[in-house]
């Protein structure tokens, strides 16, 4: 079985992605996003790449049967109900109803994996159970969204939490990774470290750290300090959010 690593869409060809299973990397905070509003109830997620277009599909459906979701620069999109925080997304708001989300860079990640056999979304919220649904394919590809086309380490750090738990339960020498899911691996094995080390909690631990990712300083700069917690959690959620082409809703 091959696990490849990619930390940043544009790192890998599109073809390259056809007939894998891909899992969508956004930790901060579009993957954990999706993963919250599907837990809270709602019927699905509709990734859009741009703002115009999610209000034209809107027109397709019932005001009151959608919420229109996403954030530019980290902002409340004008005119939308929710921003990209996790928080806001609870069954009071979503339960029933279609989200329709376009954010600045992981709903641009999910399109990109069109090609795939399969596109999963995977957070921290969800790490086993993404990691349990991808463990018996033959080809997994897990695409680090990234910030503005620059590499993030929140992502890299959220793919290597999901590379250690696949590797973890496959036992050792089952998957042939590349270099790059190797090198996310250890920085979250050093991330359990540092963790053991200080006391902490492996959520403890890595909320700590995002907020010396680039990510999480664009975040707190804007006064969403609390969504860095809420991205850390680890294995809160046992959701697996799966694009279905027919509907082009994540479900």
């Amino acid at each position: 079985m091959h696990l490849s690593v990619h930390y940043l869409p544009q790192f890998v060809d599109e073809s390259d992605l056809a007939g894998h299973v891909v899992l969508v990397v956004d930790l901060l905070r579009a993957s954990t996003t999706i993963c919250q509003a599907l837990a809270s109830g709602a019927c699905g997620v509709v990734p859009c790449l741009e703002v115009d277009e999610t209000m034209s599909k809107a027109q397709a459906y019932h005001r009151d049967a959608i919420i229109l979701g996403g954030e530019r620069g980290g902002d409340l999109i004008p005119g939308f109900d929710l921003g990209n925080s996790p928080a806001d997304y609870t069954a009071n708001e979503v339960f029933g109803r279609t989200v329709l989300f376009t954010t600045t860079n992981g709903t641009r990640a999910i399109v990109y994996a069109h090609l795939a056999s399969r596109v999963l979304i995977g957070a921290a919220v969800n790490r086993q159970a993404v990691a349990d649904a991808a463990a018996t394919e033959d080809a997994v590809d897990i695409v680090c969204a990234g910030t503005g086309g620059s590499v993030t380490r929140e992502d890299i750090l959220a793919a290597g939490a999901i590379v250690d738990s696949m590797i973890a339960s496959a036992g050792p020498g089952a998957y042939k990774t590349n270099r790059w899911a190797l090198s996310a691996a250890r920085e979250w094995q050093e991330l359990q470290t540092a963790a053991r080390a200080l006391g902490r909690t492996e959520s403890a631990q890595l909320a700590q750290e995002l907020r010396n990712t680039q990510g999480g300083k664009n975040l707190v700069a804007l006064g969403f300090d609390h969504d860095l917690e809420a991205c850390a959690q680890l294995d809160t959620l046992d959701v697996v959010p799966e694009l279905d082409r027919k509907t082009g809703q994540v479900r």
